[in-house]
């Protein structure tokens, strides 16, 4: 059913929200980057970037990486503005529309404005199949200049909600959350749609890979070469606090 009511959207979003802050607060967060300096919050941070996760897994950065320029790419479909309300509460944009119906236009917009913003993607949604890459990303990596970065992420025995396309993963309170970052791809400019498969491939197959990293290293609790802890990154400070604590 399609909820017209702007305050029910609003309320609805800040629930959301709200549940995820509470909810993934619990967990213990590791990660392992191929380049450090893909972290959209490391200082060596050269964006703007397009992020790619499995759908799946969207809260894990839904939780740790708001307030970092980044926008989501939100569908069109009835339950978009509920999580348009939802990311703007956790510090996220939004771009509204598919890669395929309005994105690129909506992206290209968001760069004119500013040479610093981020843009995550779940390329096998919002309908599937499940790990499955879409042309979007790719198409808009070609015709925007920006880098993909793959993440993978994984839980500890997470619950899986079976029902739903991509068998959202849930994850139990105080487990483990683990996360790969693959390095960047970037896709030559200006292909065609015959030149760019074989680059949806590569990058499906990246994420893939990252992915069951992530998964592995979380069930088994092992240790990995060059993790790191991981913390949610916090709302920047009001300009005059800032200015204050400067001074």
């Amino acid at each position: 059913m399609r909820i017209k009511s702007d305050f029910l959207i609003k309320l609805g979003g800040l629930a959301i929200a709200s549940t995820a802050r509470c909810w993934m607060s619990t967990l213990n967060y590791r990660a392992a980057l191929y380049d450090p300096s893909l972290d959209p919050i490391s200082a060596d941070f050269r964006g703007p970037a397009i992020f790619l996760l499995w759908h799946e897994y969207i809260l894990c950065p839904f939780y740790l990486r708001g307030h970092c320029d980044i926008s989501m790419l939100m569908s069109k479909h009835s339950d978009g503005e509920i999580l348009t309300q939802a990311a703007r509460h956790m510090g996220f944009g939004a771009v509204r529309g598919s890669t395929s119906r309005g994105g690129a236009q909506a992206l290209r917009e968001i760069i004119r404005q500013s040479d610093s913003l981020n843009l995550a993607i779940t390329p096998d949604g919002p309908r599937g199949p499940r790990r499955k890459m879409a042309m979007g990303a790719i198409y808009l990596s070609s015709r925007l200049g920006l880098p993909l970065i793959p993440m993978g992420f994984g839980y500890q025995r997470p619950w899986r909600i079976e029902q739903a396309w991509d068998k959202t993963a849930i994850p139990r309170p105080y487990s483990q959350a683990r996360s790969v970052v693959g390095p960047s791809i970037q896709v030559p400019a200006n292909l065609d749609r015959e030149a760019l498969e074989p680059w949806r491939l590569e990058t499906e197959a990246m994420l893939n890979f990252v992915t069951h990293q992530a998964e592995q290293w979380a069930e088994s609790g092992a240790q990995m070469t060059e993790q790191t802890a991981v913390r949610r990154q916090p709302r920047p400070l009001p300009y005059r606090t800032r200015h204050r604590r400067a001074a």
